[in-house]
This record gives C-alpha cells, sequence and structure tokens, in this order.
C-alpha cells in the first residue's frame, strides 16, 4: 500500500492541483525483481484511483525484467475537444 500512495502522491505532484483536467491512466514500469508484486500493487491502486483527483483512472503494468520501479507516464483528459 504505501508503493500505491507514493505512486498517487507523485501522479498528484506531477499534475497539480490546479489541473483542468482529470487523470484517467497511470502507466507504471515494475521489474521482475524490483521486489513488488504487480497484482498486489494493481489492487491497492485500483482502491485509490477510485477517488478525487483520480476517480477511476486506469492502471497500466509494464512488467519488465531487472530492478525496476517507476512512474512511467501519466494521461489526463483535458476536456478539450479534438479536431
Amino acid at each position: 500500500m504505501s508503493v500505491a500512495l507514493e505512486v498517487c502522491r507523485l501522479a498528484e505532484e506531477r499534475v497539480g492541483s490546479g489541473t483542468a483536467g482529470q487523470i484517467t491512466a497511470l502507466g507504471l514500469e515494475i521489474g521482475d525483481q524490483s521486489g513488488v508484486e504487480p497484482s498486489n500493487l494493481e489492487f491497492c491502486l485500483d482502491v485509490l484511483l477510485g477517488h478525487p483527483p483520480f476517480r477511476g483512472a486506469k492502471v497500466v503494468l509494464n512488467l519488465t525484467p531487472g530492478d525496476a520501479l517507476r512512474l512511467d507516464y501519466i494521461e489526463i483528459d483535458d476536456e478539450r475537444e479534438s479536431n
């Protein structure tokens, strides 16, 4: 749960509280030697992402070899129409 809380904190910090849009997805890179169980992290993130400012953001896990553990990307819906 502490890793999931830190991921959410990082996402909020990078996006900022004054963002007009909504976070729709968080992508994480998780190495098989990182010491993190992907299914447990995904469960914790699903619980946390059900609350503002996320409101159901999708979790995308990229499982890789090695010990990587990083927030890879943040997807935001800025509510602008695309042409």
